[in-house]
């Protein structure tokens, strides 16, 4: 994480102030002008990534008089860096007419008002779960209401623009056009295995099974629970 925040961590210069992770275009040797400003929705999952080594390395550790010995941990600067992400994951959301994320976002960096921006080939969304994934950490380790706010917006926009009336969510390939998404017909399995298990986990108000979640079990990849056995 150090030299991703060193190398690849931006922020644009317009009025929103979108920090994103940048794409080395080329391995080796590179100057800044080489970090490519696009972001992919998969990378929403840092967030929740970041938040979830905070919880366990500064909110569980030990504590010495009542003070915590992790108050120094660059873990608090990796919160930080979680909410900063998770914000800009949301405008990937809240800036398309439907409320629904593109795969891929462009952020300009030079000071225009247009900082996030999406091209045509990549519109489309497949109801994937990165970012509603980092909702759930997020939420539950912070308690912030907005984390819960942003995923009922997302859950209605699914609803209105990816449910089927005979039954099922499908992919769109459009989020920039509400009155022509041009639905694929197509369900993903991790729909239901991560997206909608997430969403369901976010407004979770049992403390008892997300702290168990939080600290007794890994969530991986693919949204299986699997126990940590030490």
């Amino acid at each position: 994480m150090d030299e991703v925040q060193k190398r690849l961590v931006r922020t644009t210069k317009g009025p929103l102030k979108l920090t994103f992770i940048g794409e080395i275009q080329r391995a080796g040797s590179y100057t800044s002008s080489d970090i490519h400003p696009k972001m992919d929705h998969l990378v929403c999952f840092l967030s929740g990534t970041l938040a979830l080594g905070y919880y366990h390395e500064v909110m569980k550790a030990p504590k010495i008089h009542g003070h915590s010995v992790a108050e120094d941990s660059p873990f608090n600067e990796h919160l930080v860096l979680a909410e900063k992400l998770g914000r800009t994951c949301h405008y990937m959301y809240n800036l398309t007419k439907t409320g629904l994320s593109p795969e891929i976002a462009y952020f300009d960096e030079t000071g225009n008002d247009d900082e996030l921006q999406i091209r045509p080939a990549d519109a489309h969304n497949l109801l994937r779960p990165e970012f509603v994934e980092s909702l759930f950490y997020l939420y539950h380790i912070t308690g912030k209401p907005i984390y819960r706010t942003w995923g009922w917006q997302i859950f209605k926009a699914f609803n209105k623009y990816s449910r089927v009336k005979s039954g099922g969510y499908t992919s769109i390939d459009d989020v920039r056009n509400p009155d022509n998404v041009r639905p694929k017909d197509m369900m993903e399995s991790f729909w239901f295995a991560e997206t909608l298990k997430y969403l369901y986990l976010l407004f979770c108000d049992d403390k008892h099974v997300v702290n168990q979640l939080l600290d007794k079990y890994v969530i991986n990849t693919e949204g299986h629970v699997i126990p940590v056995r030490v």
